[in-house]
């Protein structure tokens, strides 16, 4: 069964923060193959990402345009599952060059746009009793790079956050779960790797496990691609996972090595 003709998703209304590239656009695409209609958010205007997606230009991680996106999507009806992808990491070094400006742009993306866009989706998924957040971490929360200290404390505090939203919803029929990735083959892992092999002078092949080195290496061999996240994602979001709530799954090749 290809994933066009699976219709688990059919009549499912999702949204997906931060997903006009990489593993947030994976993931819609994803859910739309499943027969949802999908919002997408982000920053810049992006070219259409396929059929059943619709892209609504915001920057959801901040408050103004969470409440756009929750009351545009809101508007057409109630809101089955979201997924909270939107973030990133800024690299300046270690923790004695980052300002005050580099933490609270971490904060923002990875913690604060989850928090805000769950607040304004939640009431409606509580007042149908029943709904899936699926909140989009990073093995960094439990090995933290000096080179993306913020972004690395901001996504364990998105865990903790999680843990503790599934606590309080399940009795309201809605699941909460989390997936933390590892290296994977996105715009800004690319490009990390094509900087590392200009800077150090070797090639491609070279660089990727060097960066790959940087988190102690991929045991599975290589990095992760978009979609192993997605399909993740869409496990959890399905009733296949109806009795999973406030788990946060591990997704890297076996990047980590310790329980």
């Amino acid at each position: 069964m290809t994933l066009s003709e699976h219709q688990e998703f059919a009549g499912r209304r999702v949204i997906v923060t931060g997903a006009t590239r990489g593993i947030g656009a994976a993931i819609a695409r994803r859910f739309a193959a499943g027969g949802a209609s999908v919002t997408v958010t982000g920053r810049n205007a992006v070219e259409e990402l396929g059929p059943g997606i619709h892209v609504l230009q915001v920057d959801s991680s901040t408050l103004e345009g969470a409440a756009a996106l929750a009351a545009t999507v809101q508007a057409d009806g109630p809101v089955d599952v979201l997924v909270d992808a939107v973030g990133g990491s800024t690299s300046r070094g270690g923790v004695r060059e980052l300002t005050e400006d580099d933490w609270m742009a971490a904060l923002q993306a990875n913690l604060l746009a989850a928090v805000r866009l769950d607040r304004l989706i939640v009431p409606g998924m509580v007042a149908r009793g029943s709904g899936v957040i699926i909140h989009v971490t990073s093995i960094q929360r439990r090995l933290p790079m000096s080179w993306s200290l913020p972004y690395a404390a901001a996504k364990a505090a998105l865990a903790t956050y999680s843990k503790g939203l599934a606590n309080e919803l399940a009795s309201a029929g809605i699941r909460v779960n989390a997936v933390a990735p590892g290296l994977i083959e996105t715009p800004a892992v690319l490009g990390r790797i094509a900087r590392r092999a200009a800077d150090e002078g070797i090639g491609e092949s070279r660089a990727r496990d060097s960066v790959a080195a940087d988190l102690g290496g991929i045991p599975l061999g290589r990095l992760g691609e978009p979609a192993d996240i997605a399909e993740l994602v869409a496990f959890l979001a399905s009733d296949r996972a109806r009795w999973i709530t406030g788990v946060e799954y591990v997704a890297d090749g076996g990047t980590m090595r310790a329980l």
